[in-house]
């Protein structure tokens, strides 16, 4: 399937029962959802997914289930990360890869390595796939930060590292990266709030959060903004903006899958140690969704 990296790609939510199994009916009318909504790609295992409160049977079971209900509509990125290299190496090589794209590969967390560390990292994880390879950089996460520099010189020194998914929220360090970056080499935000300014400074799309919920609205000012059709961009951006702003109240997924629940997509369950919304913050969504 043709995929140039570019767009919308959702980052998909793990639906649960009440007794913390994995919801696999909800699952599929979450990816039949982000699908009608026209996104450009689908992303399994990322944060937003709980990824770390999987097992590994459990992720190889979401991801199989991701494209299944997907059958061949979108390209599926896989998330594929961690803070030890060799395990990330044998887990890559274990991992059946069938019908994934791209692999999306966060920075090593609570390590902290060094700008040379993450370098290597990369390299050695390089050896043990053929799939092109999204940086991923969420320094409020791991407590690492992928430094421009670092960035680009992994950008020219391997081909087959396509794009980084930026969620520094330096904005001096996304302008760095676009203003030198190779031929080719792609910029996805990572963060939905700052989307419409990336892409005004050059970056070809977004991994988004808010998109399991309203996949046509958030996909249809991308792909306006990408246009340069900025009046229709700014209109959507602003009119989903009170959203983006609840559903990181609380934190990631929860804001999101409360908004997905207010629906009728799926539970709001989430696995510990995160845990539902407030009853106050999913009072707020339900009003704010009354809107839309």
């Amino acid at each position: 399937m043709n995929f140039n990296y570019s767009g919308t790609g959702v980052a998909l939510v793990t639906p649960f029962h009440p007794d913390g199994k994995i919801d696999f009916v909800s699952l599929k009318k979450v990816v039949n959802h982000v699908v009608a909504g026209e996104v450009d790609f689908l992303v399994a295992l990322g944060t937003t997914g709980e990824t770390p409160a999987l097992s590994k049977h459990d992720r190889m079971e979401v991801t199989q289930a991701i494209l299944e209900a997907n059958a061949g509509r979108k390209p599926v990125v896989l998330g594929m990360g961690g803070n030890d290299t060799a395990e990330l190496l044998d887990y890559l090589q274990a991992f059946d890869m069938k019908g994934i794209s791209a692999l999306l590969s966060v920075t090593p967390y609570y390590n902290k390595p060094s700008q040379e560390g993450l370098y290597q990292h990369y390299k050695a994880m390089l050896s043990a796939t053929d799939l092109p390879v999204i940086l991923y950089n969420v320094p409020p996460r791991t407590a690492c930060n992928l430094k421009a520099e670092t960035t680009l010189r992994l950008a020219n020194d391997f081909k087959q590292i396509v794009a980084i998914k930026e969620a520094s929220g330096d904005m001096q360090q996304i302008m760095q990266i676009l203003m030198q970056r190779p031929q080719g080499f792609k910029v996805l935000s990572g963060d939905d709030l700052l989307t419409l300014p990336m892409i005004s400074l050059g970056a070809e799309g977004v991994i988004s959060v808010i998109g399991n919920a309203y996949p046509k609205t958030f996909s249809d000012m991308t792909r306006a903004a990408l246009a340069g059709n900025w009046e229709e961009a700014r209109r959507l951006h602003y009119g989903l903006l009170p959203m983006m702003h609840l559903i990181v109240e609380e934190g990631n997924p929860t804001g999101v899958k409360a908004a997905m629940h207010v629906q009728g997509l799926l539970q709001n369950e989430l696995r510990l140690p995160l845990i539902a919304s407030s009853s106050s913050l999913l009072s707020r969504i339900q009003a704010a969704h009354s809107k839309y």
